[in-house]
C-alpha cells in the first residue's frame, strides 16, 4: 500500500503547478462572486496577508452568527449543495474536554468556529457549479 500511495503522491507533485493554478482560479472565482455581498451584509471572507503565500485549500464564508450559519447550511442542503462547518475548537473536542478544556476558555476560537462555513471546493468543481453555489448564497441573503 505504501508504494501505491507513493506513486499517487508523486503524480500529484508532478502536477502541482497545474493543480495549484486550478485551485487558485476556483478560490478567486468565489472571492469575486462574494466580495460585494460580504461587504453589504457584514460577512467575512478569507484574508491573505501580503507577506504570505496562499495554499488555496478551501474557501470559507464567515457568517454573523451560529444561527445564521445553521440556516445557510440548511438552505444550501435543501438545494443539494454541501457546505459544512469547518472545525470544533480543540479545547472543546472530546480529548480537549478530557484534558480540562471548557466552554468559554477560548472565546475567539469558539466564536469563529460557530460562524465559519466551508463552501464546496475541489479540483473538479466547475464555474457553473460555483455559480449555482453563489446564486443560492445570494438568494439566502435576498440579493
Amino acid at each position: 500500500i505504501a508504494d501505491l500511495l507513493e506513486l499517487f503522491l508523486l503524480a500529484q507533485l508532478e502536477e502541482m503547478e497545474s493543480i495549484q493554478a486550478r485551485r487558485r482560479a476556483l478560490w478567486e472565482y468565489y472571492f469575486a462572486g462574494l466580495r460585494d455581498l460580504a461587504a453589504k451584509q457584514g460577512l467575512g471572507l478569507p484574508v491573505v496577508p501580503s507577506h504570505c503565500e496562499q495554499a488555496y485549500h478551501m474557501f470559507y464564508l464567515m457568517t454573523r452568527s451560529l444561527a445564521e450559519r445553521t440556516a445557510l447550511i440548511d438552505h444550501l442542503k435543501k438545494r443539494s449543495i454541501g457546505a459544512v462547518f469547518h472545525y470544533v475548537p480543540l479545547h472543546l473536542s472530546e480529548m480537549g474536554l478530557r484534558l480540562g478544556g471548557r466552554p468559554g476558555q477560548c472565546p475567539v476560537s469558539e466564536d469563529i468556529s460557530g460562524r465559519l462555513l466551508r463552501l464546496p471546493f475541489f479540483n473538479a468543481l466547475t464555474h457553473p457549479e460555483q455559480d449555482r453555489v453563489l446564486a443560492e448564497i445570494h438568494a439566502f441573503y435576498g440579493t
